[in-house]
């Protein structure tokens, strides 16, 4: 699959793209409104970090208690669920005079449950595509994301002036029941892709088995380490250019929309291998820059080319994939998603601490430094080919359990 028009054409990607769209506009406009009320409420550049991506901590309890349930829900139930369930907690982030302890609390709770969306949105994208499409789908799901965050933070700049930061969250809670509406009525009803019931000790041991090959865990670090660095530099717009923010947000998203278009699109196989480490270097390098305070134009500049180096994480995804078992595939993609989101919260949390006792742009520098040497460092363990001898047969699992453990409880994609 190497067209859009196949890729549209295929029975219900349309609603996926859709829901995974207004999700993604929900949280934009839903997070800026947020971001803005605990930082005019504190002053405090950590906790103004810490509400726009501290939720995604959380993420690391859903990941290890209930990510098993990513391929056991049937994936219109788990979508329109959540939707809803994010739509009445952003709701209630709104009330006049809520703690801000209370605020935290809900985002814990959503963090928590947010662990799942991932697994179960990518591994109903992979069920729909053949192997082949799987890039291409999830590429445009990324655009879909750079747009709607383009749109979500000019439109949330606007909504922030003029209904305040408290509409600005009641607009986003209104986006999420939209999407439920469209995950309910846009998405056949499919059985889940596993059988049995969902359990913490199912979701240790899937982990524990996704994270025994040495191939997926070099691709697992290389996903959500680098990543989660460069998202605490981001997380730093509002202290560092309180009137710009909202500007520097959106052209990050649009240098990610453009790596994604060049990546999913244009990338022959045989260069993504090679590929993915100068990606990550991209998304760290430019933001160093920031260390001499640039001129705005300047540092627009540096955020648009660093952030086109985030589509090296569709290559990293796609390399995962040939090294996952298809009855694995959304815990395994769920992962994913919850570590990378967990990491930038680590992320955000660490940048945040950093300015609190130094500046945005000192914290901005420090973040990048560590993200050009992690790559670095993990530049060895990605050499080999998913094929090495530590993981012969990918798509088999070397290192699936005996058969009375779960033989029956892994069938492939309906």
């Amino acid at each position: 699959m190497r067209t859009y028009r196949e890729l549209f054409g295929t029975p219900e990607f349309t609603p996926l793209f859709l829901v995974s769209a207004g999700q993604t506009a929900a949280q934009t406009v839903s997070g800026l409104g947020l971001g803005l009320l605990v930082y005019t409420s504190t002053g405090s550049p950590l906790l103004s970090s810490l509400a726009m991506f501290g939720p995604s901590l959380a993420q690391l309890v859903g990941a290890t208690t209930l990510l098993s349930a990513a391929d056991r829900l049937p994936p219109r139930t788990a979508l329109t669920g959540l939707a809803l369930l994010f739509g009445a907690a952003t709701a209630v982030q709104a009330v006049p005079g809520l703690p801000i302890w209370a605020v935290f609390a809900v985002l814990l709770g959503l963090g928590v449950t947010a662990s799942l969306g991932g697994g179960v949105r990518y591994g109903l994208l992979n069920e729909l595509l053949a192997r082949d499409g799987y890039l291409l789908g999830r590429s445009v799901l990324n655009m879909s994301a750079g747009l709607m965050q383009i749109a979500g933070f000019a439109v949330g700049g606007v909504l922030v002036a003029v209904l305040s930061p408290r509409g600005t969250l009641l607009t986003g809670a209104a986006l999420y029941l939209a999407t439920a509406a469209v995950a309910r009525w846009g998405l056949a009803a499919r059985p889940p892709r596993a059988t049995g019931r969902p359990s913490p000790a199912d979701t240790w041991r899937d982990n524990a088995r996704l994270w025994s090959s040495p191939p997926r865990r070099y691709v697992y670090l290389a996903l959500w380490v680098p990543n989660g660095l460069i998202v605490g530099c981001e997380s730093l717009y509002v202290p560092y250019a309180p009137d710009h923010a909202g500007l520097l947000f959106a052209f990050s998203a649009l240098g990610m929309l453009a790596g994604d278009v060049l990546t999913g699109r244009f990338v022959p196989p045989h260069w993504r291998r090679r590929l993915d480490a100068p990606l990550r270097l991209l998304l760290a390098a430019p933001f160093l820059i920031f260390a001499w305070h640039p001129p705005l134009p300047l540092a627009v500049a540096a955020v648009v080319l660093a952030c086109v180096g985030y589509s090296a994480t569709l290559l990293l995804q796609d390399r995962l994939m040939a090294l996952t078992p298809d009855g694995l595939s959304g815990h395994a993609l769920g992962l994913h998603s919850s570590g990378m989101l967990a990491m930038q919260g680590v992320g955000a949390g660490l940048a945040g601490a950093v300015a609190q006792w130094t500046s945005a742009a000192t914290a901005m520098t420090a973040m990048a430094a560590a993200s050009v040497a992690v790559t670095i460092a993990l530049a060895p363990g990605l050499r080999d080919d998913p094929d090495n001898p530590d993981d012969p047969h990918p798509a088999n699992d070397a290192t699936t359990p005996p058969p009375l453990i779960d033989a029956d409880q892994r069938p492939g994609p309906a």
